[in-house]
């Protein structure tokens, strides 16, 4: 392979798209990933580097267009970290995230092919999402447009947007989007020309320095309700800063209901406050899922896209096979969402979350709905499972247990006690197959896998979302 080095062209046949979204193609039998490439394409490429058992290129031109190509809709397509598939056609970016599925589960698992049904689409494929997260910075990072334009002097000390793909210290002044709503952006340009004018400076991710960190938009798609939540560092004057910014904000946007502020002072680049306070409004907005009304906090986790999770949550309960008899666990059961959903199905649900405001979010949302057989725990679920299991008749058996954990999956600790307490069976919902994949692996001694059926709450990205259903070996 010789012939193959840094900074060397080939041309290459894009053959597919591989788990996390890029694309793949071979010279004499050598894998070649590259970025924002299409199956059927032959395009002319740059290698960026070589590994021992793959290099990566980067397009520099599409000399044969592929049959399955669209045309982006987005200006930033390309730079932004958001979407990575607008250039698949959306029929294709389903076929393909259902084989992402059944790779990870045939090849880390053992599952057999036909357990994995064909992905049901969304709903909605534009301005789906409930929540945007949006970084500031002190380093602007310049979109080529704005390079190759030498009549216009563009600020670089102040940007407010999304990461560039593949950087996690870049961002650029995000100006259009197509994920969450029109005035989301329209927010967010407001915010951004605000925070230019003042006397805070962005946060610096190298120097670890400024004040105006995070701005989160959360929207209730079906009550017509926006959460803003600022995140900052803790600054003298920075309170009455905040203030002044907020009520510019609801000035101009009738729709925000609530602003919340929140103050962090580490390092990491996680739009999670150490404190928090209520600027206006009640602090948390509502949204409807199905006939079941949500209260949704600043913090807590609630899936982003409402049109597409209702026919999951509807699954869930048919893979269920609810008599009304069962005790059920909701392993990180954010708000209460899925136990909420099913609660007139069993006989009692106990719910298990980390995150304490998420957990008050779940109290009160069983409070709005008139549900009285779930219950709900805060901490840290590894230990709270192991306690309320017990020993002997002393703790709780659950017949079934739901659970959807974050895209690093469940704790080891929490594969053993579910090993050990065997519940008939175990719904897993889950973002990230290789995890999925990874956790039936550890649970396939005392369980089978049933049924798999991916759902797409993530148009646009290589993103899926799985439920799996697994009973318990006789």
């Amino acid at each position: 392979m010789s012939e193959l080095r840094k900074g060397s062209e080939t041309e290459l046949f894009v053959e597919k798209v591989v788990f996390g979204g890029k694309a793949l193609a071979h010279v004499d039998g050598f894998v070649v990933f590259m970025e924002h490439a299409v199956p059927g394409q032959k395009v002319r490429a740059r290698i960026l580097r070589k590994k021992r058992q793959y290099a990566e290129a980067q397009v520099l031109e599409v000399l044969a267009q592929s049959s399955e190509y669209a045309e982006p809709f987005c200006p930033h397509f390309g730079t932004c970290g958001g979407c990575q598939w607008q250039d698949i056609p959306y029929e294709a970016q389903l076929r393909w995230k259902r084989e992402h599925v059944l790779d990870a589960l045939v090849h880390l698992a053992g599952i057999e092919e036909t357990a994995v049904n064909a992905v049901i689409p969304s709903p909605e494929v534009l301005y789906y999402r409930n929540k945007m997260e949006f970084t500031f910075s002190n380093r602007r990072w310049l979109l080529p447009e704005e390079i190759a334009s030498r009549e216009t002097q563009y600020d670089k000390t102040c940007a407010l947007g999304l990461h560039v793909r593949g950087y996690f210290d870049k961002i650029f002044n995000m100006e259009a989007c197509f994920l969450e709503s029109p005035q989301s952006v329209d927010i967010l340009r407001e915010v951004r020309d605000w925070c230019r004018k003042s006397a805070f400076s962005p946060y610096s991710i190298k120097e670890q320095d400024g004040f105006w960190r995070f701005l989160v938009i959360r929207e209730g798609k079906r009550t017509n309700q926006t959460l803003l939540h600022l995140l900052t560092t803790d600054r003298p004057a920075g309170r009455e800063e905040v203030d002044a910014l907020s009520a510019y904000l609801l000035e101009r946007f009738p729709r925000i209901t609530t602003i919340v502020h929140s103050v962090t002072d580490k390092k990491a680049q996680v739009a999670m406050g150490e404190s928090s306070r209520v600027v206006s409004g009640p602090g948390y907005i509502e949204e409807r899922l199905g006939k079941a009304l949500f209260r949704i906090s600043a913090h807590s986790f609630f899936q982003t896209n409402p049109s597409a999770v209702e026919g999951l949550y509807e699954k869930v309960r048919q893979m269920g096979g609810f008599t009304g008899s069962e005790i059920v666990w909701d392993l990180y059961c954010g708000t209460g969402s899925i136990a909420i959903s099913i609660a007139s199905d069993v006989r009692r649900v106990t719910g298990i979350e980390v995150v304490e405001e998420a957990v008050r979010d779940a109290v009160e949302n069983c409070r709005l709905n008139g549900i009285d057989n779930c219950r709900f725990l805060a901490g840290d679920l590894k230990d709270v499972i192991r306690k309320i299991a017990g020993d002997g008749n002393a703790g709780e058996t659950p017949d079934v247990v739901v659970t959807d954990p974050p895209r690093a999956g469940m704790h080891p600790d929490v594969v053993k006690t579910l090993l050990e307490t065997a519940p008939k069976r175990i719904l897993y919902v889950s973002c990230n197959p290789a995890t999925l994949a990874r956790d039936l692996g550890l649970l396939s001694e005392r369980y089978r896998v049933c049924e798999v059926q991916p759902f797409d709450l993530f148009p646009h990205t290589s993103h899926i979302e799985t439920v799996a259903r697994l009973d318990r070996r006789q």
